[in-house]
């Protein structure tokens, strides 16, 4: 298992601590944004209409990726866009790893960076780029085995 998925984190949208790794198990679908980036509201628009449609079968975490970015003004994008999935500021560690292990274009909002991780903790890039939420079930699907 990656160390990022152990470093703690807050849901801006509850309050609530977790950690990657607490989902062991289930499909998970990770979506690096910013609140400053027009692409990421429109694509965490398309997320929203994913989640809806999964519900509990997957869970999605969006991580804002800028480190000027905090939890007060990231809670207040959230509740503006009426996103209610899990939505954390990523810590230092986290970037660090992103950037070092996979690919530094994951710090990046504008490409819309998403991976997958699945049940067993593998983690999965996605192509950057606008996904709409038909194609984001395309790709989920299968890990979840539908």
């Amino acid at each position: 298992m990656p160390s990022w998925f152990d470093v703690q984190m807050t849901d801006v949208v509850t309050g609530n601590q977790f950690k990657v790794s607490d989902y062991t198990g289930k499909v998970i679908l990770i979506d690096n944004m910013a609140t400053w980036c027009p692409t990421c509201q429109g694509e965490m628009s398309q997320v929203q209409q994913l989640h809806k449609q999964y519900g509990a079968d997957l869970v999605t975490i969006s991580l804002d990726v800028d480190p000027n970015e905090d939890g007060a003004l990231l809670k207040k994008y959230a509740a503006k866009n009426g996103f209610d999935w899990i939505i954390a500021v990523a810590p230092t560690a986290v970037g660090a790893f992103l950037s070092k292990n996979y690919d530094v274009e994951l710090l990046n909002p504008p490409l819309q960076p998403m991976m997958i991780i699945d049940k067993q903790g593998g983690v999965w890039g996605m192509p950057f780029g606008i996904k709409s939420a038909e194609s984001l079930k395309k790709t989920i699907d299968p890990y979840l085995g539908k």
